[in-house]
């Protein structure tokens, strides 16, 4: 596979998640409003900035901010996304095309900021919605060879990094090291943090309903079976990794290092230790993510001439 091509669709399925999760944040940080007390929504749309990404002081109100940063994000995102694809739209099926060129086209027409202002919902929706199909249409209808394991690469790299950003800046505003269930003023945030994970009902099945930081820790980071659990996506982006190092001629024994340790931190590593160090514990996640984001880079897309001679 030409590097150009990987790129395109590593990228392109990065740029789809970015806009999906940050369209499921901003949605539920919107219905939050309707039942936390207005004195916290400065704070908590600060949070949702800094997990979002953003890394400018905020001027001025932090709603407003925010609404203006995550409508820019996403539309970004999904322009991103689409070119990215037009660049290799002999790489991917019809069907993708056609799903991602239509989410495009409605979020250019929805994202106006009279529209946002209006109707938000309505573009978060599109969002998600259009995103998950279309993940179901490139598992029904691409070849599951090495550019289906980069777009499995991307759209994993990314779900980890945001999902680790969250949770660490939930835990470092709202835990308490006292083994306690959560008080009553904090519950609908606890709550927040597992939907902008779409993770409550699955949370509620595994632990019930009651709010424990330490759980919700636990099923967040360590559930081998959550698609959006730290876990699972870890297990998907390793698996796409040694999958593409085998469908190619430019081995990595790096490459896999850094995903087997990866793992092992997730799979490995007591719950008591993590939650003792949990900000370092996440930042050594995102370090490592960026090493093999590096590492991705070096082997398959800017790579030297030498190497690919060698090949």
């Amino acid at each position: 596979m030409l590097s150009r091509v990987a790129d395109s669709l590593y990228w392109m399925s990065r740029y789809l998640e970015r806009a999906e999760h940050t369209a499921r944040v901003t949605g539920v940080h919107l219905n939050l409003m309707l039942e936390l007390e207005p004195e916290a929504e400065g704070p908590r749309w600060l949070r949702v900035l800094a997990s979002l990404g953003n890394k400018e002081p905020v001027v001025g109100d932090a709603y407003d901010a925010a609404q203006t940063y995550a409508l820019e994000q996403m539309i970004a995102s999904i322009t991103a996304a689409r070119e990215n694809a037009r660049q290799v739209r002999e790489q991917i099926s019809s069907e993708m095309w056609e799903q991602l060129n239509r989410l495009y086209h409605e979020s250019k027409r929805m994202g106006t900021p009279e529209f946002w202002e209006a109707q938000p919902h309505d573009l978060l929706f599109a969002i998600m919605q259009s995103s998950h199909e279309f993940q179901g249409v490139t598992d029904s209808t691409m070849i599951h060879g090495q550019g289906w394991q980069f777009i499995q690469i991307g759209r994993f790299m990314e779900r980890v990094q945001a999902t680790a950003r969250l949770i660490d800046l939930h835990f470092g505003e709202f835990f308490r090291e006292s083994g306690d269930a959560v008080n009553a003023s904090e519950h609908m945030e606890w709550i927040g943090l597992l939907r902008s994970c779409t993770a409550f009902e699955a949370y509620c099945k595994v632990y019930t309903a009651e709010m424990r930081p330490e759980r919700v820790a636990e099923f967040l980071l360590l559930n081998p079976e959550f698609p959006h659990s730290v876990r699972f996506a870890v297990d998907q982006l390793r698996r796409s990794l040694e999958s593409a190092n085998d469908a190619t001629g430019r081995k990595s024994d790096r490459l896999g290092k850094l995903a087997g340790r990866l793992t092992a931190s997730l799979s490995y590593t007591p719950l008591e230790e993590i939650m003792a160090n949990l900000h370092d514990f996440l930042l050594n996640i995102l370090r490592l993510c960026g090493n093999i984001h590096s590492g991705i880079y070096q082997v398959y897309i800017s790579y030297p001439i030498e190497a690919a001679l060698e090949a």
